[in-house]
């Protein structure tokens, strides 16, 4: 599983975030907790999958924001005692 962050420009509200992960849901149906925030200028999501930056950044931009950058690590889900 990875976790993967992109950076977004142009967000200004509530709307626009959910506009995001809305687009990344559809164009990534394995996407998992897809979260933005407009404060922090970036969304984030699981996937198992590898996702192509070429393909994240046309996404982006196809529903008028800026793509910056994307970042992807490893993800680990942490139980509750460990």
């Amino acid at each position: 599983m990875n976790k993967i962050t992109v950076k977004v420009d142009g967000m200004m509200c509530g709307m626009c975030e959910a506009h995001i992960c809305d687009t990344i849901r559809r164009a990534f149906p394995d996407a998992k907790k897809v979260a933005a925030s407009r404060k922090r200028g970036e969304a984030t999501f699981l996937t198992e999958s590898a996702i192509g930056e070429e393909a994240l950044k046309k996404t982006i931009a196809d529903t008028g924001y800026t793509f910056v950058s994307v970042t992807s690590e490893p993800y680990k889900k942490r139980g509750l005692f460990g």
